[in-house]
């Protein structure tokens, strides 16, 4: 009885996580009966376990930067300065010794991993100080700076991609800790810090509450300029993250890896339920809603859609959740 209790408690607080379910459990089984040789294989769902981290991580960026009412359109581009840089220290500054052993490749794998993430920090406390002290719109703010990150990033490549990165950091995107892959466990790991951060701590009530109602958080004593500040920083930080994964899976680094990860992410922000005007959003949401977008977009592949043709009903999908939410609310 208190487990049935529990359940339809869970269901009113927040029905969207019980409509993203069923629709994932329709995508599964529409693939499923489409292409069930190809779909059902062990190898598909290995490969998502691979390839929707990084997606899913870039997801959980743009969520934190959507609860306080702003976007980050610079996600990729800090990503993909992330992993140059990584490359150019690696390939340029600190190549491999060709007698050094496991400890020193280990400690310029991790001294790459720490300067990857500081350019994501860096990046991201620009577009937080453009958004929170500048007062610049953040969808101009995060455009522009965008552009910065992937012009920085032509410069220090001239086009080409950067590759021969360390086998330790291929590790990271294409390595196996008891049979899971890394880049899943990574995930895991960002997904349940994050939650755990928004529910259970001071800073991720007051996002929620900047995201609110802004007026109500300057009345209640928030410093909401810091606030937005911090959110940005994270999604930075999280960005470079997820370019680490990117360049370790694909053992390259290039100014234009991901780009359609932007809309995507967008995408899947909004269908887990964050709403774009701030206040609401659940890593659990985002992370359901990726699962689904990758299942989709492997029947696709199997199937023979055209990339451009995924990009168009990537485009129409995020307008018709958006049109759904808008009535949805307006039913209240």
């Amino acid at each position: 009885m208190n487990k049935l209790t529990d359940l339809r408690r869970f269901i009113n607080r927040d029905n969207n996580i019980v409509q993203l379910l069923i629709i994932t459990a329709v995508i599964f089984l529409l693939m499923s009966a489409l292409e069930p040789h190809k779909f059902l294989r062990y190898y598909n769902f290995e490969s998502i376990s691979f390839i929707f981290p990084e997606l899913g991580i870039v997801a959980i960026a743009m969520m934190l930067a959507m609860l306080t009412g702003g976007i980050d359109l610079s996600v990729i581009g800090i990503a993909n300065l992330a992993g140059i840089l990584a490359g150019v220290y690696f390939t340029r500054l600190y190549p491999a010794a060709p007698d050094a052993g496991m400890t020193a490749e280990l400690l310029r794998v991790a001294a790459g991993v720490i300067l990857a993430l500081g350019v994501g920090l860096i990046a991201g406390t620009l577009n937080g100080l453009l958004i929170a002290k500048v007062k610049i719109t953040p969808i101009l703010a995060t455009l522009g700076t965008g552009q910065i990150f992937t012009g920085f990033c032509m410069v220090l490549t001239g086009g080409p991609a950067i590759v021969g990165f360390p086998a330790w950091w291929g590790f990271i995107g294409n390595g196996k800790i008891l049979g899971i892959a890394v880049p899943l466990i990574l995930f895991l790991a960002v997904a349940v810090a994050i939650a755990i951060m928004l529910t259970r701590t001071p800073f991720g009530l007051n996002l929620f509450l900047i995201g609110t109602n802004p007026r109500a958080a300057i009345f209640a004593g928030l410093r909401t300029d810091r606030m937005v500040l911090y959110s940005y920083m994270l999604s930075g930080t999280l960005a470079a993250l997820a370019g680490i994964v990117l360049s370790g899976r694909t053992n390259a680094a290039k100014s234009d890896y991901g780009t359609s990860y932007l809309l995507q992410a967008v995408l899947i922000s909004v269908l887990g339920g964050t709403n774009p005007a701030g206040g609401k959003g659940t890593v659990l949401g985002v992370s359901i809603a990726v699962i689904a977008l990758m299942l989709l977009a492997s029947g696709f592949q199997m199937m023979r859609f055209s990339n451009h043709l995924i990009d168009f009903i990537w485009g129409g999908f995020l307008l018709l959740v958006m049109v759904i939410n808008v009535l949805r609310n307006r039913g209240k």
